[in-house]
This record gives structure tokens, sequence and C-alpha cells, in this order.
């Protein structure tokens, strides 16, 4: 049992301002496994201003010193890896043959990298009379997900590390656990005081508050649409930077020409992993017409040989969702599908075998309109839409018909055909022929998945300041 009683606040854990605590639910078991202080406004105002104090110093720090506390940070991690991976498997309920992998070992990957690229904070570029430099955008607010806590979480704290931000956490209360380990290591490696802050507590009031804040210079947010929406909202007034990284409806284009068993069953475990609770999850699978029956057989031959289970079984590919909240909306969008004329394949129940724990079938669905709400709207579980067209353009056209623009997938004959394809897909991701994710590279989506990249040299954009100096 973690239970924690202090915030991480100017360098040190102090009581917090807000009453009570949040208790963390075990989604396999419904059982509680932790708890967390609720924090509050003037919670946040302390934060806020530990942030503000520490940022003169820090963004002044040479980088090469910075980088040296990320390097740090990344030793940390990786020798409690372990310990990182089992919280949040617990906190989450995410299997441990995809936790450490996925969510911890990723993580430090894309943590490493910006030991390097905190050294573009020292570039000058002359243009004509001007010599163009980088500085820090200042504090930074960080509202966090609660499907991949920790990879989101460093996706923001290292650029802006690099970058010399100050910042304040406040991370999801269905996840919060691991967000105070890593305040612990953060504590270990001696990061001055006040450059890192956590404040746990509702979105209501943490969130809002750091979201309008007029000493925060730069909120980013990940999490649905309508929550970020809000945020934009309350961070307007100041007309601070915002950075979202929102929800999808990704498509996966198999082409006419693909090998179409190995299509298939990267499409079917792309959506399974983390139990369908990935925002670029590819949850509509476009199918050519002429193949469409097979692809059908193949996907739910796929779907019925993945084992659901605990999450602390090696053997179990699917776990709970994260909340009996999240169960609810599943089995709510479930009956929308069936309502709209989807075919139900497989899946769409919670399994018998399960006496406790927050678990819902791998749901196919054959024959999708694209037009019906489960081919428009996020559903965040364990759900595939198979959908056919009838020629390339018909495809394109379907894929690109989405009020999101997070991700994308194509699999076809051969890798120039793919990236034809890919370069029509309007996403800010494409996946072609099953290839990994990059951490070097831009991450981020078009239309309502958002705005700003994370990740790679744009991710450290998004927290710089460009000024111009004429000599």
């Amino acid at each position: 049992m973690l239970n924690h009683k202090a915030l991480f606040i100017d360098g040190r854990w102090q009581k917090p301002s807000g009453q009570g605590i949040a208790e963390v639910i075990n989604p396999a078991t419904e059982q509680v496994c932790g708890s967390v202080p609720l924090g509050d406004e003037l919670d946040v105002e302390n934060a806020v201003a530990a942030a503000r104090r520490a940022f003169a110093s820090w963004s002044r720090t040479p980088s090469s010193v910075r980088a040296g506390y990320i390097r740090a940070l990344a030793d940390q991690l990786r020798n409690r890896a372990d310990e990182m991976a089992s919280v949040i498997t617990t906190e989450l309920g995410m299997p441990v043959q995809w936790c450490r992998s996925v969510q911890v070992d990723g993580p430090i990957i894309g943590l490493e990298q910006y030991v390097e690229l905190a050294g573009l904070m020292d570039e000058v570029r002359e243009v004509g009379n001007s010599l163009v430099i980088r500085e820090a955008v200042g504090v930074c607010a960080f509202i966090n997900p609660w499907n991949y806590p920790l990879h989101q979480l460093i996706g923001k704290l290292a650029p802006a590390l690099a970058a010399g931000c100050t910042v304040v956490v406040k991370p999801s209360q269905e996840t919060p656990l691991h967000a105070f380990l890593l305040a612990q290591m953060i504590e270990d490696i001696g990061l001055p005081a006040g450059v890192f802050n956590l404040v746990s507590g509702p979105g209501s009031k943490v969130g809002e508050a750091l979201a309008k804040h007029p000493d925060v210079d730069m909120v980013s947010f990940t999490g649905s649409t309508g929550a970020g929406v809000r945020v934009a909202q309350a961070a307007a007034p100041s007309v601070k930077r915002v950075c979202l990284e929102l929800g999808g409806k990704s498509p996966l284009l198999i082409a006419e020409d693909a090998d179409l068993a190995a299509a298939v069953r990267y499409g079917v475990q792309d959506v399974m992993i983390n139990s369908g609770q990935t925002c670029t999850a590819l949850t509509r699978m476009l199918l050519p017409a002429s193949r469409y029956a097979e692809a059908v057989e193949l996907a739910l031959a796929e779907t019925l040989s993945l084992r659901m289970g605990d999450p602390l079984d090696p053997q179990s590919f699917l776990g709970p969702m994260c909340s009996a909240g999240q169960k609810r909306t599943v089995l709510d969008y479930i009956k929308v599908g069936k309502q709209e004329g989807a075919r139900l394949l497989c899946g769409g129940d919670t399994p018998s075998m399960f006496e406790r724990g927050f678990y819902v079938s791998p749901t196919l669905f054959a024959d999708v309109d694209n037009r019906m709400r489960i081919a428009q709207e996020e559903i965040f579980g364990p759900v595939l839409c198979l959908i056919p067209y009838t020629d390339e353009a018909q495809a394109i056209q379907i894929a690109n018909d989405s009020p999101f623009g997070l991700s994308s997938g194509v699999w076809a004959g051969s890798a120039e055909r793919a990236l034809h394809l890919g370069r029509q897909l309007r996403a800010g991701q494409c996946f072609l022929n099953g290839a990994a994710f990059n951490y070097q590279a831009p991450f981020g989506g078009y239309k309502q998945s958002g705005n700003g990249r994370e990740w790679g040299e744009e991710g450290l954009n998004e927290f710089v300041e460009v000024k111009a100096i004429q000599v």
C-alpha cells in the first residue's frame, strides 16, 4: 500500500493546504492500493511561486549542467524501472507483459535524448545584423493523463528541463502513484528547489487553477478533447502558451496488395494493447471490399487468441479498464454500436470468469459505416471497427473523414506504395507496414487531436521563446 501524505513543493515534501485524500483503486482487484493528498488552490499558489523563484537561476544554468540532471534522472529510472513498472501495473492495470517495456523503458529512451538536445539552447543564429537566440518559455504547468502516465509526464518534463523551464505537475487522480515515485527520484538527484513541483488533486481545483494562473507561462495538457477545450479557455485570459495532446480515432488503411494476415494481426494487437486505452490506437481498420470477408475472419481469429487476465500474469495480453467509470463508458459505446446496426463479431460484455475487476472483453464490430458514432467518437477501450472500402480514393476519404488527426497507419505491398498512401492521410503520425514508435520524431495531432508537439527537437521547441537581438 502506497500512502502519500505530502506534496513535493520547493524541493521538499510539504503538508498540503488541501484537506482529505484520494484513494487509488487497483482496477484488477477493485481494492485500494494507495492514496495521495488532495491539493487545492493554495497548494497551486505555493508551487507556482516556488517555480517562479527558481526560474531565473535554473534558466541561466549552463545547458551541460541541466543535461547532467537529465542523465541522473534517467539513471534513477533505469535503476528503479521494475519498481516503477510495478506501481503502474498496480494503478493502471496494464499487464506486466507490456508495462515495463511500454510504460517505463520507452520513456527512459525518450528522456535520454534530451541530454544531447539541451545543447541546442546554446546555439546562436546570425541573420543579417541580428543574433537569434533561444530562451526558456518560463514556468510550465503539466496536466497529465492516466493511460500512459509516466510516458506523457516524461514527454513534457524532459524537454522542459533541457530548455531551462521550471514546472508544476498535476497527475491524474486515477494513476497518481508513479508521479510520487518520480518525485522521490528527483529529490534523490538533488534537482534545485522549485524546478520540479508536484501537486495532486482534482482537475476542477488544481488543474483549473494551474491553467488560469497568471504566473504560469505555459500549460501542457494530455487528455480528452473536451477537457482540452476547457484548459485552453481557462488559459486564454493570460494569453499563455497552450500545448494540447488530445483524442484520436485513427485509421489503419490496409491496401489490396498488403500481406493481409500480417496487417490484420498488427491492427488488432495495436488496439488491444493497454485494453484500447491508447490515444493513438488504430481503432478504424479500413479493408478492401475484395478481401473484406477474409480480413474479418482473420481479425476474429486474432482477437479470440488474445488472452485477457490478471495483469500480474505474464501470459495476459489485456488487463482491465483503468476505472469503473471507463468500463461503463466502453460498454455504453458498445450498446450504441449495436443500436447503429454494426455487426458484433465478438466481445461486447464483461467476461464471466472475472468476479472482480473492470474488465471488458475484446470487441470487434464489422460492417461499420464511418458515419456511425462508434467510428467518429473516441471509445478508449478494446473496441475495433472494421470498415470496407471499394477503391483507394474512397479509402483516403474515409480515413480523413474524422474530427481527429492524431495518428494513422498504412499497410501495403511495398514501402513505396505505403508511403504514397500515408502522405495523403491528415494526421500527425503515420505508421507504415508496422513501423515502430520513434522517440526522436515529433508526436502530436491535427484538427481536434490538439496542437503542439512532444518528443524530439520539436518537443524542445514547445518550451522555447525565440529572441532576435539587433547588433
